[in-house]
């Protein structure tokens, strides 16, 4: 999944660690894959959901609900207090309605290739809006098409959170 990500959502993710700012991949995914894709992305950590495993083996139960809307955002909540984060400072990053919840906890949220009901809710906000599909796609979503920066690839990356290292 590291190699499908948008083209630049690893300069953007890459320019936060250059400025000493934390990286983390927040993700419905399972915890298991969300760790290596931000281990190979050079990311801070990552969250994600977790399956419950007896003496190594999968029970395919869950622990606690799946990392996805309101679970998200306490994910998100409960890092910021382990992490002594100040939310305020934290940036969240999605394309999906379903982290309203947790790009409403941050200070800066970013839409990224955002779904529709996102698109709206950050307009009616006025939270930063960009697209970085192909302009074909962005064009058929409304959106001009941008270079430069990056965003989080659809499925799996659901959302960066990140903060600036206390000195």
């Amino acid at each position: 999944m590291a190699d499908r990500i948008w083209p630049g959502t690893r300069g953007l993710a890459q320019a936060h660690l250059d400025a000493g700012q934390k990286v983390w991949l927040v993700t419905a995914a399972p915890v298991e894959t969300a760790t290596i894709i931000a281990r190979r992305l050079g990311l801070t950590g990552a969250l994600g959901t977790v399956a419950e495993s007896v003496d190594g083996v999968y029970t395919g139960r869950l622990v606690g609900e799946p990392l996805h809307g309101p679970a998200k955002a306490e994910a998100v909540r409960a890092l910021a207090a382990a992490e002594g984060l100040d939310l305020g400072r934290c940036a969240a990053y999605s394309d999906s309605h379903n982290d309203i919840p947790m790009l409403s906890l941050v200070g800066h949220p970013y839409a990224i290739n955002p779904d529709t009901k996102l698109r709206r809710h950050a307009r009616e906000r006025e939270w930063r809006l960009r697209d970085y599909r192909t302009g074909r796609k962005a064009a058929k979503v409304g959106i001009p098409a941008a270079a430069g920066l990056g965003a989080l690839a659809g499925g799996t990356a659901a959302a960066v959170a990140l903060h600036r290292r206390r000195h």
